[in-house]
């Protein structure tokens, strides 16, 4: 492993580059955060930003994939302690309103990133809907095993529910927002066992 010039290891200085702009992009936002100030509290130089990233884009798209890691992470370890396909929609869920009431819960990383980027075309727009196109297909398929009607509408409807929550979250009681949107959710799990039946 080589050594950088701010006497550590370059891959800790990619590192230590990426946790504080994940830090500072999710507390304050992403146009709000320059490249020298990320440099400063990641005790690195410009230099060593552009060793390991081309620029303040990449770091930002980096920055979503590690988000979209850990959401990923976070929905894959929810439903492995699920026993039946309703339960698994609820222990989504329930990861999700913990998410909500954590400590400096600030929204969606990715609702925030796509608000700051409103072009269709912009490769952080197009991440952005590439981590929601993989969600909306998740909970698809989880709300397919949940009954024979099709699965699509109920999903969507899923979606929506999280996207207003984690909106709400952040601006109003986050035990409110969390109790309401379980309530939601346990709604639509209702809904299609009534169909079923």
């Amino acid at each position: 492993m080589s050594r950088g010039p701010e006497g550590g290891s370059t891959s800790e200085a990619r590192a230590r580059l990426l946790s504080t702009a994940i830090r500072i992009f999710y507390a304050e936002g992403i146009h709000s955060v320059g490249i020298d100030r990320i440099t400063a509290e990641a005790k690195v130089t410009r230099a060593t930003l552009y060793r390991h990233f081309t620029g303040k884009e990449e770091l930002v798209l980096a920055y979503l994939d590690q988000a979209d890691q850990g959401i990923r992470a976070q929905i894959a370890a929810a439903r492995a302690g699920s026993r039946s396909a309703p339960d698994e929609v609820r222990a989504v869920a329930r990861s999700i309103t913990e998410g909500i009431r954590s400590p400096g819960f600030r929204g969606c990383a990715f609702l925030n990133a796509v608000a700051e980027y409103p072009d269709p075309t912009h490769r952080v727009h197009q991440a952005v809907l590439a981590h929601r196109e993989w969600f909306l297909n998740t909970v698809t398929d989880l709300l397919a095993q949940t009954g024979d009607a099709p699965a699509g509408p109920a999903a969507r409807h899923l979606v929506m529910l999280r996207d207003g929550a984690m909106a709400a979250g952040c601006l109003f009681d986050p035990e409110l927002v969390s109790e309401t949107f379980l309530h939601g959710v346990e709604g639509i799990l209702s809904s299609r066992a009534a169909a079923e039946g």
